[in-house]
């Protein structure tokens, strides 16, 4: 049995009527590793969105999805390998690794339930030990260039964005077979993951843009080498907000016309070749109006609005490809981290603002929106 201290969720004590849930710090226990099992000791983690989600019990209840009556999450981050099982061939004691988050994986690959989050039985990064499968952990690359919280930002975001814009980039080139040979456009509103992959189709010679409203985020995206785009100025672009409140459908259409028009005038009116959409329902209908023709609509998650329609007589007769991806497969999780040690495709932060007592207060700062970081990063072990 394997014992330790964690961050902890429990289980609503009000049935049918789920309440925002609290971390709460306590003695964690274990079964023993497997034979392909390694025990690790968690050194950086990164704040993630699906953390914030297992936090307010939205979309779903994971301490009922899991029937668990306490879970610790987290899946974001960089640990020290202190164990291994006896059939776990290709890590040893002492090695640094990313934590690569697929939980349960159908016979291709591909994830269905994410480590950490959903997948039953998981113990997550909120942990002073804690274990996983040898395939959710990809070594740090040897001697590398890069720091330790680097990586621990990069394991969720990035590898995320380097399997979703494989497909988004893919589809593009088969529209553009007879295609004019200009750099394919790429838009995104701003966000951890869609900065990733911003800079990623920078890398691959197309012309990256996001959009942002905060101050930090922008000079972090110029920085980048990505065009910067200031969403105040059409800060009424919610279109979930309409159906609520129709008194708002004059503002809204009015910040619509804004976006399109600021659209029209970056892309030489093609408009967007691929729009990295992390959000959804409030701008879903101004992202499709911004796609040119043909043009990929490309998203692995969502921050507001699940459940989006569509006319999709108009989306055939514009040649929209909708993308959805979910994480990554192991093998590309491997391609990315070898492409980001040698192309240094990795996040621009610095050391955790954030240590073991202060996760709860990370937590906090994330729902508020007083953390303006895309890496919000935190400490668990000293290294």
């Amino acid at each position: 049995m394997i014992t330790t201290q964690a961050w902890v969720i429990h289980q609503s004590e009000k049935n049918g009527h789920p309440v925002p849930a609290e971390l709460r710090q306590e003695v964690f226990s274990m079964p023993d590793i497997g034979s392909e099992e390694v025990l690790v000791e968690p050194i950086y983690g990164c704040w993630e969105g699906n953390m914030a989600h297992a936090l307010s019990r939205s979309p779903v209840d994971i301490c009922e999805q899991r029937r668990e009556p306490r879970v610790v999450i987290g899946n974001a981050g960089v640990v020290r390998v202190l164990k291994t099982g006896d059939a776990v061939a290709a890590l040893d004691e002492g090695d640094l690794c990313l934590v690569f988050c697929n939980g349960v994986w159908d016979k291709y690959g591909y994830p269905k339930k994410i480590y950490g989050y959903d997948a039953p039985g998981t113990i997550g990064l909120l942990a002073k030990q804690t274990k996983l499968h040898e395939k959710q952990l990809i070594r740090v690359p040897k001697d590398s260039r890069h720091s330790l919280p680097q990586w621990a930002a990069f394991s969720l975001r990035y590898i995320t964005a380097w399997a979703n814009w494989k497909v988004a980039f893919g589809c593009l080139k088969v529209h553009q077979l007879n295609g004019n040979g200009a750099a394919p456009i790429v838009w995104g509103w701003g966000g951890g993951v869609a900065f990733a992959e911003a800079a990623l189709a920078r890398l691959w010679g197309c012309r990256s843009t996001l959009i942002s409203s905060q101050e930090e985020r922008l000079r972090l995206i110029s920085d980048a080498g990505i065009d910067a785009i200031d969403r105040r100025q059409f800060s009424n672009l919610d279109f979930a907000k309409c159906t609520s409140d129709p008194s708002f459908k004059d503002a809204y259409r009015e910040a619509e016309s804004i976006f399109l028009e600021t659209v029209k005038e970056r892309t030489r009116g093609a408009g967007v070749s691929i729009f990295i959409d992390y959000i959804g329902l409030p701008v879903l209908r101004a992202t499709l109006k911004a796609l040119g023709r043909p043009g990929v609509i490309t998203t692995a998650g969502w921050k507001q609005g699940m459940n989006l329609s569509t006319l999709r007589a108009i989306e055939c007769m514009n040649w929209h490809v909708h993308v959805h991806t979910h994480y990554a497969r192991y093998s590309e999780g491997q391609e990315a981290v070898a492409f980001a040690e040698q192309k240094g495709w990795v996040p621009p932060v610095e050391n955790p603002k954030y240590d073991w007592d202060e996760i709860p207060q990370l937590a906090h700062n994330y729902a508020s929106g007083k953390s303006s970081s895309y890496f919000p990063l935190f400490q668990i072990n000293q290294l």
